[in-house]
């Protein structure tokens, strides 16, 4: 799931502005490179269901890492295994300037209020869609020592989760839209010829 782009302001002072030009610079291509690592609409791993994680190991705790680093880079706020083509069930997420990997997760409650706002996704590009999902969630999961791990989220952390929950189920937020978003982010995202 994406999170807003970050502004960088300068006082008009030209050195300043000028690392502000370079870090910006800096920035654009880790995340171009991110990005490119991250897989994109149409690809069959982000259609699947993920299988349960069974193995508590070193691999998965040198992804979870990764996809952390990549989640970073991509200006993001959650990144599922299935989005970087591990179909193992488990995400890292981003609450409350803490970075949190969950394995196994599951809803144990979901408030009954709702909420649509706008989601954007690090597979779908520069689509944003309104979804309608509940304020407050129960996460639970474990760790990756498999140690259980439980989460009360409400508003957009409750959000975050539930978004990168589906990914693991193969369902992404353009399912979750009303039918003329839908329609708009299809169009969006289908590839355009181009001629020369």
């Amino acid at each position: 799931m994406t999170e807003p782009a970050h502004e960088h302001l300068a006082d008009g002072n030209d050195d300043e502005l000028e690392l502000d030009e370079e870090a910006q610079a800096e920035h654009d291509l880790r995340k171009q490179v991110a990005l490119s690592q991250i897989r994109q609409y149409g690809d069959p791993a982000l259609r699947m269901r993920a299988p349960e994680v069974e193995s508590f190991d070193e691999e998965l705790r040198r992804v979870s890492e990764r996809m952390v680093g990549l989640m970073h880079d991509a200006d993001g706020v959650g990144l599922a295994a299935t989005q970087v083509g591990i179909l193992r069930r488990f995400f890292v997420f981003r609450h409350e300037d803490e970075d949190h990997v969950i394995v196994n997760p599951t809803l144990v409650k979901v408030g009954r209020e709702t909420e649509t706002e706008l989601e954007g996704c690090l597979s779908l590009g520069p689509v944003r869609v309104p979804v309608e999902r509940p304020l407050t969630v129960t996460l639970g999961g474990a760790d990756v020592e498999g140690a259980p791990l439980r989460f009360e989220l409400e508003g957009s952390g409750a959000r975050v989760v539930q978004h990168e929950l589906d990914h693991l189920d193969g369902t992404l937020m353009v399912d979750r839209t009303d039918a003329d978003s839908r329609r708009d982010a299809l169009r969006q995202l289908r590839p355009r010829l181009l001629l020369r």
